[in-house]
């Protein structure tokens, strides 16, 4: 993926960001709305951006693994094999923070989320800014995640003081978080752009985690479109088709009585229907502010993210 951004672009970015404002810039999985983490004023702008309660901890990406000391405080030796197996890419490790990682940040916890994004504009962009960047997604809070510039709230644009457009996103749905129980063992946290299959191979059998909000995403109603409200397919009464919209992996021949039907991979591939599936459902509310049926993909690699990410939007998360 060839980043469309400039190296002006990205310096100017960066000084923005270590002057204190935020930054819109895309990652593999979205894009983010990022400020200087060690700057407590700068990661509050993000919150009143976004309009994000402060319960709700953020993530934190770095450039580099050299720089992980300086966010998290010890490394459990499981989570190392994870990041020296996955990084940079989609996953996110819960790990003890450092004494000088902000309580915003955390939401008072003693875990900090952090990950080294593969985007290489975002790798650049933190580079170049010389902090660590804690960046959600770049949109209203429990709003569609953005996976393309031209998809981005007008609002959030506002308070950005720099927006970089390194193109459509190449996996779609945000990161996957682990975290590690008192012995070491691993917890998955929130589904995402890494599967867990990949995962398991190297931690074995994942844990639920316990009650509490130790990751982003984790709402029951996440994801939702402003306009157009999501319905599970079963939950549709057959007569209200014609006035429906559905949103499916693969069409076939029933789903004609739809109003509209768009797919998500018509080929059937799951991580085309995740780098697919924000996008559609921005466009879909763009167009109109007919219902959205959905139906459930195949809970494999990736359609885990997916009916996770289709769940939440219809308020049946959890």
């Amino acid at each position: 993926m060839e980043p469309r951004s400039t190296v002006i672009e990205i310096g100017r970015a960066a000084a923005r960001l270590r002057a204190g404002d935020l930054v819109v810039f895309p990652t593999e999985t979205v894009y983010g709305l990022g400020a200087n983490a060690g700057d407590p004023r700068a990661v509050a702008r993000i919150f009143e951006a976004k309009g994000r309660p402060r319960f709700n901890p953020l993530i934190v990406h770095l450039s580099d693994i050299d720089q992980l000391h300086t966010i998290a405080r010890e490394i459990p030796a499981l989570a190392l094999r994870l990041a020296e197996a996955f990084w940079p890419g989609p996953l996110t490790l819960l790990l003890p923070r450092a004494p000088g990682v902000p309580d915003l940040v955390t939401a008072g916890l003693d875990t900090v989320g952090v990950r080294i994004p593969q985007h290489p504009v975002a790798r650049a962009l933190i580079t170049a800014a010389g902090v660590p960047v804690a960046a959600p997604s770049a949109n209203p809070y429990q709003a569609v995640s953005p996976t393309r510039v031209e998809d981005l709230d007008k609002t959030i644009v506002a308070c950005a003081a720099a927006v970089i457009d390194g193109g459509p996103c190449a996996v779609g749905v945000e990161s996957t978080v682990v975290g590690f129980d008192d012995s070491g063992r691993a917890v998955l946290h929130r589904l995402g752009g890494l599967p867990v299959e990949e995962l398991e191979r190297i931690t074995g059998a994942l844990l639920a985690p316990g009650p509490g909000v130790a990751s982003p995403g984790r709402g029951t109603r996440h994801y939702s479109p402003a306009r157009a409200k999501i319905l599970l397919e079963p939950d549709l009464d057959p007569g209200r088709r014609p006035h429906t919209r559905l949103l499916c992996l693969r069409a076939i021949p029933e789903d004609e009585a739809y109003a509209d039907v768009r797919e998500l991979s018509p080929s059937g591939d799951l991580r085309d229907a995740a780098r697919n599936l924000f996008t559609m459902l921005n466009t879909l509310d763009r167009e109109s502010d007919l219902p959205i049926a959905v139906r459930l993909v195949p809970a494999t690699g990736l359609g885990a993210a997916i009916n996770d990410r289709l769940l939440r939007a219809t308020g049946a998360g959890g």
